[in-house]
């Protein structure tokens, strides 16, 4: 019973977030029809990286929150949704631990195995798709806040990104739109992934109030439902 409830809590979230993004499209003109639409391409496997984890905590709030726990919180939800949604996932860690190999011993070691292993990972799947959950942080300016997407340069990233960021712009950052951009070249994950790659920065960790809703379980299901609902839009609208 309380697995079934779950589900449709998932779906309800799921399709309350495509009819809005729907409604606001077809607002505009634009064709829209809901996200959970199944029109996955046949065999192919999102892989869901939580960025950082272990001793790279990456980005910290300035009240010493880190960002790999909230990473690893919305990833799960991610795969929960697109499991629920019949699509084929694969999780490049699981727990709170990194996935460096056994031989790297420094800080420095451990971070250099854990990328290659995350590129291995996601470079040794056909038909892969990866989709990399992470925070930004901005300090010097700590009022910034809001969920944007970055791109690789294979094909259909970008147009995948932008799917999401149409999403995320109405619902989590209504009023506060962001632009999807090209990734920086200096990113190993995107810059070596040979699928095609999209990076959420979901939220600003230099941002008081934004943290607070990071670590809140309710505002993370609706940042993954409104990445799922834009992924599935983006198959909806290319089918």
């Amino acid at each position: 019973m309380i697995l079934i409830c779950r589900r449709k809590h998932l779906l309800a979230i799921v399709g309350l977030v495509a009819l809005s993004a729907a409604g606001l499209l077809l607002a505009a003109g634009t064709k829209a029809v809901p996200a959970f639409s199944s029109q996955t391409p046949q065999g192919e496997i999102v892989i869901i990286d939580a960025g950082h984890g272990g001793e790279d905590g990456g980005a910290v709030s300035a009240d010493g929150v880190a960002e790999s726990h909230i990473n690893l919180s919305i990833a799960k939800r991610v795969e929960n949704i697109l499991l629920f949604l019949g699509q084929e996932t694969m999780m490049t860690r699981t727990g709170e631990e990194a996935v460096y190999s056994s031989d790297a011993t420094t800080l420095r070691e451990k971070k250099a195995s854990d990328l290659k292993n995350r590129v291995a990972m996601v470079n040794e799947q056909e038909h892969a798709v990866l989709l990399s959950i992470h925070q930004n942080s901005l300090p010097s300016h700590p009022s910034v806040h809001g969920a944007q997407v970055f791109y690789n340069t294979v094909e259909p990233g970008q147009a995948m990104a932008e799917s999401v960021q149409q999403v995320l712009n109405q619902t989590v950052n209504n009023g506060n739109e962001k632009a999807t951009k090209p990734i920086d070249s200096s990113v190993y994950l995107m810059k070596n992934s040979q699928a095609p790659s999209i990076l959420v920065e979901c939220g600003f960790m230099s941002n008081a109030n934004e943290v607070q809703l990071l670590q809140n379980q309710d505002y993370q299901l609706r940042l993954a439902a409104c990445i799922v609902a834009g992924f599935r839009q983006y198959h909806v609208n290319e089918g």
